[in-house]
């Protein structure tokens, strides 16, 4: 049976008792709360000399509780569920740390929403931007998890005096879409990416997962898979298709910008949807400022299937000096 309207299938998966992906949402957000972070929705206007009194654009995002963060930390999300699900593993290590996580939902996902047509990275780059100044924080460390890498690399690179470094996580901004019709991927356009990447059938999700995971689970029950669609899945679904056209459409290496600040680049070693070949090319093309970092026995949900290796990484390459950025590979 096809699921609900999303609107309405949000509501009643959020409300169910019987939910279990809403429950896990839930529990997310009270491990968030626990950390010491608030739910924020920040309002931005409209760009323009006479904008409209009335939000254009709402960025939802988890921010510290407390005073304002000394040691402000940027998470940016992938695809797939909201940030809560893929940021809660990284909290207490993070804080421990030292550092003050701000964790925003991109435009679309979550409760982040514009009315405003544009779709590209750049436009989501500017409204995280917009959201950190409105809430005081005008430099910070930048953390981005695939299309949140390309975002973060986007940020890096139009506000260098707001972005101190960066850490990008299986974000393959270096593909061009030649890279697809030539074979690179498991997905050989654009619409056959949006299918792969917003998953609207139990089927999909079950692909999406062996893709992602070197270990996926063995059992993936459909009604399980269609209750995550509904609660998790199910909003937006045009609009985020949109983005990955805009991502992808006319993409060429050549007109990609170079980072100035020290970049930590991490990858899973089997990675199947950005595969190690745009870890190695986006090294290169960053010519001596960054460093890989290669995980074993991971795929591209490296940061769900190793988020000890990969918050290790994080928390060490933002503690270095600045002059600890060197191009080389590591494996760990």
């Amino acid at each position: 049976m096809p699921p609900p309207p999303p609107a309405a299938a949000r509501s009643r998966g959020r409300c169910s008792a019987l939910s279990f992906a809403a429950a896990r949402d839930r529990c997310f957000s009270h491990r968030f709360r626990r950390a010491g972070l608030r739910p924020l929705a920040v309002p931005l206007p409209a760009p323009g000399p006479d904008p409209d009194p009335d939000p254009a654009t709402t960025v939802h995002m988890w921010v510290p509780a407390g005073p304002p963060p000394r040691n402000p930390l940027l998470l940016l999300h992938g695809f797939g569920a909201s940030a809560t699900w893929q940021w809660a593993p990284y909290l207490r290590a993070l804080i421990a740390a030292g550092f003050d996580p701000i964790v925003p939902d991109l435009v679309f996902f979550g409760n982040s929403c514009t009315r405003l047509p544009d779709r590209s990275d750049a436009f989501q780059a500017s409204a995280i931007k917009a959201a950190m100044d409105a809430i005081g924080v005008p430099r910070f460390g930048l953390v981005g998890v695939s299309y949140g890498g390309f975002v973060g690399h986007r940020m890096a690179a139009m506000f260098p005096e707001a972005v101190d470094r960066v850490a990008l996580v299986c974000a393959g901004v270096c593909l061009e879409e030649k890279d697809l019709a030539e074979g690179l991927f498991p997905v050989a356009g654009v619409g056959e990416a949006a299918d792969l990447l917003v998953p609207r059938r139990p089927e999909e999700v079950r692909r999406l997962v062996r893709l992602t995971f070197v270990r996926p689970p063995l059992i993936m029950p459909s009604c399980f898979l269609w209750d995550y669609i509904r609660v998790m899945g199910s909003d937006h679904i045009q609009e985020k298709t949109e983005l990955l056209y805009a991502l992808i459409n006319g993409r060429q290496l050549c007109t990609l910008p170079k980072l100035t600040q020290p970049t930590l680049i991490i990858w899973g070693e089997q990675d199947r949807v950005f595969p190690m070949e745009l870890a190695h090319r986006l090294n290169r093309h960053l010519e001596g400022n960054s460093r890989l970092v290669v995980i074993k026995n991971a795929g591209h949900a490296v940061n769900i299937e190793k988020p000890k290796e990969v918050c290790r990484n994080i928390i060490e390459f933002f503690k270095e000096p600045v002059a600890g950025a060197a191009n080389v590979d590591d494996k760990v």
